[in-house]
């Protein structure tokens, strides 16, 4: 099954000590099957230039992230869905950060599983199938 990142999913693999019972996860993952959207890549972007160390971030971004995914662009047909997906969160009063949307319409309209640690938000999505190895790598569960 192909999968989309989100944006701390890819952030988590760049840190000091990721965690390694996602680490090990991600590396039965064929590099076909790995995709990420260019609204997280744009997050990455934001945050590297935001950084006290930008050139490294920056670096990290060009030499071990973007060689490491396929890029989905946020097209037309992406942002029909994002469209769907908003005016059906914003008319039952769940609202979602613009980004977020873009992230998950990009997964809809792929057909791939959204990898994120940010479980809670995204759960209000219709359809969205969440992977949770990053979330529960995180809160230390061996489930």
């Amino acid at each position: 099954m192909p999968w989309l990142f989100d944006t701390d999913a890819i952030s988590e693999l760049l840190k000091k000590r990721p965690a390694p019972r996602y680490v090990g996860w991600l590396a039965a993952i064929p590099r076909t099957e790995q995709f990420t959207s260019a609204v997280v890549i744009g997050e990455l972007f934001r945050g590297a230039y935001r950084s006290a160390d930008s050139a490294r971030h920056l670096e990290n971004i060009v030499s071990r992230v973007l060689p490491a995914v396929t890029v989905l662009p946020f097209d037309t047909a992406v942002a029909r869905k994002y469209g769907e997906i908003s005016a059906a969160l914003q008319g039952k009063g769940q609202p979602l950060a613009d980004a977020d949307l873009a992230i998950a319409a990009t997964a809809l309209h792929h057909g791939l599983e959204l990898v994120t640690g940010n479980v809670r938000h995204y759960r209000r999505i219709p359809g969205l199938r969440i992977e949770l190895t990053l979330a529960e790598a995180r809160a230390g569960s061996t489930a």
